[in-house]
């Protein structure tokens, strides 16, 4: 009878252990299933953590090229800028450069023209069977009696007039440049405007000038003491 109850009690015992045994699988179960739950749970969150890095490190790649884009086509419209400015730049230096050497040969044009124009041919002074040379002044009145003188030789009869001058009419009135001058033998002026004076001696008056003898060898024999004709020829 004792060891009935022995075998019962060890019975007892093993049916405890086996029910506690299946209560602690079951227990356990629900926290793997947490655990895994847990893990997946962070496996999913690191995975979309990781897809959006992914993202906005593609939008921070697209945003850099962009940018770089952005840039190289700015560099390319400011240089394309920068050369259509520089030439613009060299197109208005050399229109100034083109302007300033056509100002320049106008400018040079002109002077020469001047030049020629205010360059007057010598003078021949005929006293009787004798030519002398004569240079002329630069003014308006020698201009026009040039003038005369291309059209044909000016003669005038010329008297003496107080021993150091010869005087005659011109037949016409020329443009006057009087200035007080102190003559020398050798002078050619106009008095009065329509009186042509030329000198042997010296005189002091109001005069403008028209010439001087280049050579005074044998002028004052040429002039003499009385009445001469004078014939004034451009050489």
């Amino acid at each position: 009878m004792r060891k009935f109850y022995t075998v019962l009690y060890l019975a007892i015992i093993l049916s405890c252990m086996a029910a506690c045994g299946k209560n602690d699988t079951q227990a356990q179960t629900p926290g793997r299933q947490a655990e895994l739950s847990t893990i997946e749970s962070s496996s999913q969150s690191d995975s979309l953590s990781n897809s959006k890095n992914a993202d906005e490190s593609s939008v921070a790649m697209d945003s850099t090229k962009t940018a770089d884009e952005t840039m190289s086509e700015n560099i390319i419209v400011d240089g394309s800028e920068n050369v259509a400015e520089s030439m613009e730049d060299a197109r208005e230096a050399e229109s100034v450069k083109e302007t300033g050497r056509i100002e320049t040969d106008t400018a040079e044009t002109d002077i020469q023209n001047n030049t020629e124009e205010n360059k007057v041919a010598n003078m021949n002074v005929q006293v009787g069977d004798v030519v002398f040379s004569a240079t002329l002044e630069e003014n308006e009145a020698v201009s026009e009696l040039v003038e005369m003188m291309q059209e044909s030789p000016v003669v005038i009869q010329m008297s003496d007039y107080s021993g150091f001058e010869k005087v005659g009419p011109l037949g016409a009135s020329l443009p006057v440049n009087n200035s007080q001058t102190t003559t020398q033998a050798g002078d050619i002026v106009l008095y009065n405007g329509n009186q042509i004076v030329i000198f042997y001696g010296s005189n002091s008056w109001s005069y403008t000038r028209l010439g001087h003898i280049d050579d005074l060898t044998g002028w004052e024999d040429a002039l003499g003491s009385g009445d001469v004709t004078v014939t004034f020829s451009l050489e």
